[in-house]
C-alpha cells in the first residue's frame, strides 16, 4: 500500500528517487531513507529478521544434531549469504553449476562441492583449475570413464582433485547404482593417482518434498539405503568414506545418523511449495522456517470489482500457486509476459492503482534466477542490496 509519507511525497512532487540516484547509492551503500516505496518493481524483498532466525535456526540444530551444513548456492546465488552462512558455522557450500563454484571460489569460499558431474572437456578444465586455486574443492562423478578423464587432467594441471562418488538415491537423473558398481567406482577414485576419494554422495530429490513428515522419513531412509550400503563395503575393503552428503530442507531433521553433512538450501527463504509438505508437528504445513522473500509487485490497473492486474508476469517468474503476503485469501493469476492479476471475492479488501503487493514465490531457484539483486529489509526500511550472479556471458553456467 503507498503510504502517507508516500502520499505527501507524490505531491509534493519528489515521489521517487531516480533511477540513476537510486543505483547510485546503492553502489555507494547510501540507504539512509530508503524505503521499499523506492523502489522499482517487479523486485525482490528479503526479511532480514526472518532471514536471520531461519539461518539461526538451522545452524543451531546444525550444531546440535552433528550434522554439518554445507548449504546449496543454487537457491540463492549470493556471496552474501554464503559468507553469512559460513559465519554461523557452515563447513562449505554445494553448487549446481561450475560457474556458481567460481562466483564462491572467487569470493573466498570455502569447502566448495560441484554436486554436478563434469562432463566434457570445458568443464573439467575448469574443475581443475577451481582445484588448483581452491584445495577444499570438491566434485563428484558417477562415471568410470569421467572419473579417469579427471585424473587426466588433474596430472596435466598438476593438481591433487577431492572427488566424491555420486550414488542413485531415488532420483533417476543421476548417481550410480548402489553397491558394487558404486564401490568399483569409488575404489576407481582411490587408486587414481591424482584423484582423492572424499566419499559418497546421495541426493534424495524426491524425499524432501514428500508430504507429510512420517512419509518424507520413510522415504528417505529407502533413498538413502543403497548408498549406507555402499559405504559399509567401501569400509570392509579399507576405503575410508569421509563425506556422506545429501539431504535437504525438506529432511533435515530427518537425515542425522545416515549423512554426515546436508545440502540443505530453501531453508533460508522458504517457498509456497515447501510450505505445503508438512512438518514434524503438523502435517498441513511445514513451519520450521519461515518465509523471508517476496516478489513486490505494483497494481497497474483496477478497472473491475474484485480483480486487479499487476506489473509482475511470467517473466517476473509469477505463479498461480504464489500466495499474496499477508492475503492468503487472493488468487493469483498470470496474466502473459509483464502483467499477472489478483483475484478476490467481491467485498473483501479492496486493491487501489499504486498499491504495491509482495508475493511469497512457488519455486525459489527459478524466481531468483531472473532478478540481480536482492533488497534487504527491516520493516519499510531498506537496509542493504546483495547482488544475485547474473545470466549473461559464455561462461554463465
Amino acid at each position: 500500500m503507498i503510504t502517507r509519507r508516500g502520499l505527501l511525497h507524490l505531491a509534493a512532487g519528489t515521489a521517487v528517487l531516480s533511477a540513476h540516484e537510486l543505483e547510485r547509492r546503492i553502489v555507494q551503500k547510501d540507504f539512509r531513507g530508503l524505503t521499499r516505496e523506492d523502489l522499482p518493481t517487479p523486485c525482490m524483498i528479503l526479511d532480514l529478521d526472518v532471514f536471520e532466525k531461519n539461518l539461526k535456526t538451522m545452524a543451531d540444530h546444525s550444531k546440535a544434531s552433528g550434522l554439518s551444513l554445507r548449504a546449496h548456492v543454487k537457491i540463492h546465488k549470493s556471496t552474501e549469504i554464503s559468507r553469512r552462512q559460513a559465519e554461523l558455522g557452515a563447513i562449505g557450500v554445494c553448487c549446481a553449476t561450475i560457474a556458481e563454484c567460481e562466483l564462491m571460489a572467487g569470493a573466498g569460499i570455502k569447502g566448495i562441492l560441484f554436486t554436478c558431474q563434469p562432463s566434457g572437456k570445458q568443464k573439467i578444465m575448469r574443475v581443475v583449475q577451481l582445484a588448483r586455486k581452491e584445495p577444499t574443492f570438491h566434485c563428484v562423478t558417477d562415471d568410470v570413464i569421467i572419473a579417469g578423464q579427471l585424473d587426466e587432467a588433474a596430472r596435466a594441471a598438476g593438481v591433487k582433485l577431492n572427488v566424491c562418488a555420486d550414488v542413485y538415491a531415488g532420483l533417476a537423473r543421476q548417481g550410480c547404482q548402489p553397491g558394487p558398481k558404486a564401490l568399483e567406482l569409488a575404489q576407481k577414485i582411490a587408486s587414481s593417482k591424482n584423484l582423492k576419494f572424499a566419499g559418497l554422495m546421495a541426493y534424495s530429490g524426491d524425499a524432501s518434498h514428500t508430504k507429510i513428515f512420517a512419509e518424507r522419513k520413510k522415504r528417505s531412509a529407502a533413498d538413502l539405503a543403497g548408498m549406507l550400503e555402499t559405504a559399509e563395503m567401501c569400509k570392509k575393503s579399507g576405503l575410508a568414506v569421509g563425506i556422506k552428503t545429501g539431504g535437504s530442507t525438506g529432511t533435515y531433521n530427518i537425515d542425522p545418523g545416515s549423512l554426515t553433512e546436508m545440502q540443505a538450501g530453501s531453508y533460508i527463504f522458504m517457498d509456497t511449495a515447501y510450505r505445503k509438505i508438512g512438518g514434524k508437528s503438523s502435517d498441513k504445513v511445514y513451519d520450521d522456517f519461515n518465509e523471508s522473500l517476496t516478489v513486490m509487485t505494483t497494481v497497474v490497473s483496477k478497472t473491475r470489482p474484485g480483480m486487479c492486474s499487476i506489473d509482475a508476469g511470467n517473466k517476473a517468474m509469477l505463479r498461480t500457486t504464489d500466495v499474496v503476503k499477508d492475503r492468503p485469501e487472493v488468487e493469483v493469476q498470470n496474466q502473459g509476459a509483464e502483467y499477472g492479476s489478483l483475484v478476490w471475492k467481491d467485498g473483501d479488501r479492496d486493491y487501489h492503482v499504486g498499491d504495491r503487493v509482495e508475493v511469497y514465490p512457488t519455486n525459489l531457484d527459478t524466481s531468483t534466477n531472473v532478478y540481480d539483486r536482492y533488497y534487504v529489509a527491516r520493516g519499510e526500511k531498506i537496509v542493504d542490496a546483495w547482488p544475485i550472479m547474473g545470466r549473461t556471458g559464455a561462461a554463465h553456467r
